[in-house]
């Protein structure tokens, strides 16, 4: 790499999903976390990276620094507030007019793009011809999976999502599945390149995310001697809550034909926005109709949004973390859940399959089937001992996820990159 210039420097672009933004509304979670905790380790590496996202809030600054070598650019590109992603997309031309603005004023030059979901990938796609740098897209969720399972209007995609997203797999140098079953989904429903796909796990912070006193977690949170099964998420049918106060209910009855200690279902997630179209009230609504209709209502308990930085505690709390989901790319929850000694629960679905190893960490549901989840989650709860296998060798499972390691991984991706471009333009080398 003789004649680039140090250090190696990545505009990452994330237009929907601002790594500085609370966790648990609509359309926040897994993602922000990933290019929040991503950019920072890149950092401590040595790597400049800036995050461009579209400017969300009039009172927010352009520049914000997260790290040492990491900042957001809040990009101005329609109203200054949230927007739908069927929305912001007809902003997409002047968020690149606004980007390549600030990257001109900055003098700024950049060795690689990395593109997050498919908002994104119409953007770098511009960058990446207009610099002549490689081109790295991550997706988090593909549209052909989730249209696949999605049973409610809010959450189908539509055909311009499906465009841009396979635009983008072939003009990226490099796409990044975060598992087997997504670099799996990538070749087959989008005729991606099997040679064009890296697999680059997602990662969690094992400082944060450790195993500590469950008495303790407990008495912090609030929680009383019942047992404790955990849901973390946003509220959507995609997460299949519904399976869990379906379960719940199965579970209640084994409690009261004294089978089974009492318990409690905490539900964490949520940011509803208060207007009377918001698709997240409305699930909640029906959610809690469905817990009264089934009568367990007394056994959940909807904590909302909470920080990131607060759910290591949540986890030690926990007895079981259940993922109902119909659909994940990887699921960070389980991670976390495992990194701090608590078994997950989790529908064989996406990535799960490759994070949740049935048996040893936790169970995999093979069916959305109530029932199949109630005997799991009651076997782990009537069984301590249990409990505290899978919970060693989750533990020890999601030590392989850390931040640390998936960092190295990108970047010698990004450098692996960077020597093939050089190779086949050396103008590249003294580029600007």
């Amino acid at each position: 790499m003789n004649g680039r210039r140090p250090p190696l420097r990545v505009a990452t672009i994330s237009v929907h999903a601002c790594p500085l933004a609370p966790l648990g509304a609509w359309e926040t979670g897994g993602m922000n976390v990933y290019i929040r905790e991503l950019s920072r380790h890149l950092s401590d590496l040595g790597v400049e990276v800036d995050v461009f996202t579209r400017l969300q809030g009039p009172e927010l600054n352009m520049v914000v620094p997260f790290a040492e070598h990491a900042r957001v650019i809040h990009v101005p590109a329609g109203p200054a507030r949230y927007l739908p992603k069927e929305q912001v997309v007809r902003h997409l031309p002047e968020f690149i007019c606004n980007m390549r603005e600030f990257v001109t004023q900055e003098e700024a030059l950049y060795d690689v793009v990395h593109s997050h979901y498919w908002l994104s990938g119409r953007v770098a796609g511009y960058f990446k011809n207009a610099w002549g740098v490689p081109l790295v897209a991550m997706f988090h969720t593909l549209a052909e999976l989730k249209n696949q399972v999605s049973v409610s209007a809010d959450e189908l995609e539509d055909s311009v999502r499906f465009g841009i997203e396979r635009l983008t797999i072939a003009a990226a140098d490099q796409v990044v599945a975060s598992s087997p079953v997504d670099s799996s989904h990538l070749e087959t429903y989008y005729g991606a390149d099997t040679d064009r796909v890296s697999i680059v796990p997602c990662g969690v912070d094992l400082e944060q995310f450790r195993p500590g006193s469950q008495s303790q977690a407990r008495r912090a949170l609030g929680f009383g001697a019942e047992s404790v099964i955990l849901f973390v998420g946003r509220i959507q049918q995609l997460k299949g809550i519904d399976l869990l106060i379906r379960a719940s209910a199965l579970l209640s009855a084994r409690v009261a034909a004294g089978q089974l200690q009492p318990f409690r279902a905490v539900i964490v997630g949520g940011r509803p926005s208060g207007e009377s179209d918001d698709p997240e009230a409305r699930e909640l609504r029906r959610l809690k109709a469905l817990a009264q209709e089934l009568g367990v209502a007394d056994r959940l308990e909807w904590r909302g949004a909470i920080a990131h930085e607060e759910l290591g505690q949540y986890y030690q709390a926990a007895d079981v973390t259940v993922m109902p989901s119909t659909y994940e790319s990887f699921g960070l929850v389980a991670v976390e859940s495992m990194a701090c000694g608590t078994p997950v629960v989790a529908s064989r679905v996406g990535g799960l399959q490759a994070t949740v190893q049935d048996g040893r960490t936790g169970y995999l549901i093979p069916w959305r089937e109530p029932g199949l989840y109630a005997d799991r989650i009651g076997e782990i709860l009537a069984d301590p001992a249990l409990r505290q296998r899978l919970g060693a060798v989750a533990r020890a499972r999601a030590s392989e996820f850390s931040w640390e390691r998936v960092a190295s991984q990108m970047i010698e991706l990004y450098e692996e990159l960077i020597r093939a471009d050089a190779a086949e333009r050396p103008e590249a080398l003294s580029r600007g």
